[in-house]
């Protein structure tokens, strides 16, 4: 069992970031990115001067990525129906996470993401807000909306507007986990095409997670979905009026296991977690009866599943989550900057499963060259070479299914990302530098 000390320790970050958040008052502002030497030049950036470039972009409303800040903005807009680990918690509760996803958005990637949190949880509307606002913006990330409405708000964006729409918690969760999970089993010596695999949670991330999987070679029929109420499996009355979940069933658990998490896991090689915030949503006699090296990815926030160390006590090999105090981090800010920096350069229309797997294999790329061990399957943020190259990886890959309006040699998408990303880490360590970012004060 974990020492006190250690639960403790897990506590910390949320104990320090009520306070951090309150000094700050929120992570992000916006800034000024052209000079202002006097007043005057203020007839060149406004009124009378401006005109020019809005008739230009009437001509051609491409403009619009040139004359504006357009092609690096995106907006992360969410209902918080399903945040984090705590459910339906409200626009105002919601908007903390949002924030910080657009200070990583910036940090990390050199995009400008706007926090957009919406007083309505209704699929119609949503998708209405998003097309309203789709003009402004380059991109558009969904965050934290509950299925299976974000399978459908996501669907119907992705049809009726031409910009690229991501829901995180899909696509980033689904490609994180696959490049993770590439090198764990690098680590264990275990194929892709061999192993079974349980996935506790049938929601957005699971179902995602799965269907990259079956991309890259993995047996979808040996994959058991687990929700609420147990394994999922044809027999199971209540699942015949739900779309989603049958559909899995008719795909996944050739062998129609049933029963709840401890049948799931018997002698499987890997466990994907993403379901709710634990301790003891898996418990360790479960775990135990995995196969031999196995994998267990524990990424449900802000605590996991089980805790890492009692995982590993239980026998497994590698084990991961989505925290960055523990080792093995699995988490989407690894790929959501790099996905979206190299989208908005080559200006791509959509985010393809193939950007994707091609952002997933740069970061087991990246790995491997530091090297890896069942400590360290994954590059860390702190590595931050990762971001320009998932960006051309990703922007090569729009260029090569014809979905960017932008054409640019591996060279230059790699040298554009790289320098936009370096200018957002160095203004932010000039800032602090020169006490414009102040530290909290320690009595505060």
């Amino acid at each position: 069992m974990g020492t006190n000390e250690q639960i403790d320790l897990a506590k910390k970050p949320g104990e320090i970031s009520t306070k951090l958040h309150k000094f700050y008052r929120g992570k992000i502002e916006t800034s000024i990115k052209t000079p202002i030497k006097n007043y005057s030049d203020f007839a060149l950036w406004y009124t009378p001067g401006v005109a020019s470039p809005c008739l230009e972009i009437k001509k051609d409303k491409d403009l619009s990525f040139e004359y504006t800040n357009r092609g690096n903005s995106i907006a992360v807009i969410s209902d918080c129906s399903r945040v984090l680990g705590l459910g339906d918690i409200g626009p105002e509760s919601g908007l903390p996470v949002m924030e910080g996803k657009a200070q990583l958005y910036k940090y990390l990637g050199g995009v400008d993401a706007f926090p957009i949190v919406l007083s309505t949880k209704n699929e119609d509307e949503i998708i209405s807000a998003c097309k309203w606002i789709s003009t402004s913006f380059g991109g558009i990330n969904l965050e934290d909306i509950e299925k299976p409405k974000c399978f459908k708000i996501l669907d119907k964006l992705k049809e009726e507007i031409n910009i690229p729409v991501w829901h995180d918690d899909q696509q980033g969760t689904a490609t994180v986990i696959l490049a993770a999970l590439i090198n764990a089993l690098k680590v264990v010596n275990k194929d892709l095409k061999e192993v079974t695999i349980a996935i506790i949670g049938s929601g957005a991330a699971g179902t995602s997670t799965a269907n990259l999987l079956e991309q890259l070679g993995a047996d979808k029929k040996k994959i058991i979905f687990v929700d609420s109420k147990g394994i999922l499996h044809p027999h199971r009355e209540d699942l015949k009026k739900d779309f989603y979940k049958y559909k899995i069933c008719m795909e996944t658990n050739k062998e129609e296991k049933q029963g709840g998490i401890s049948m799931a896991l018997k002698d499987v090689d890997v466990c994907i977690a993403l379901s709710t915030s634990g301790p003891g949503v898996i418990k360790k006699e479960w775990v135990s009866n995995m196969a031999d090296n196995a994998i267990m990815f524990a990424c449900a926030n802000p605590v996991p599943e089980i805790w890492p160390w009692d995982a590993k006590e239980a026998g497994v090999k590698v084990v991961a989550t989505g925290r960055s105090d523990f080792p093995n981090q699995v988490n989407n800010s690894l790929v959501f900057p790099g996905i979206f920096r190299g989208a908005l350069d080559v200006r791509a229309t959509s985010i393809t499963d193939n950007m994707c797997i091609a952002a997933a294999l740069a970061i087991t790329e990246i790995a491997e060259e530091k090297g890896i061990d069942e400590n360290r399957i994954m590059p860390s943020m702190e590595n931050w070479e990762i971001f320009p190259k998932e960006a051309t990886a990703v922007g090569l890959k729009a260029i090569e299914e014809k979905i960017a309006r932008k054409v640019m040699s591996e060279e230059e998408i790699y040298q554009n990302a790289y320098t936009i990303i370096k200018r957002s880490r160095d203004s932010t360590e000039l800032l602090m530098n020169n006490g414009l970012i102040k530290e909290m004060p320690e009595e505060e």
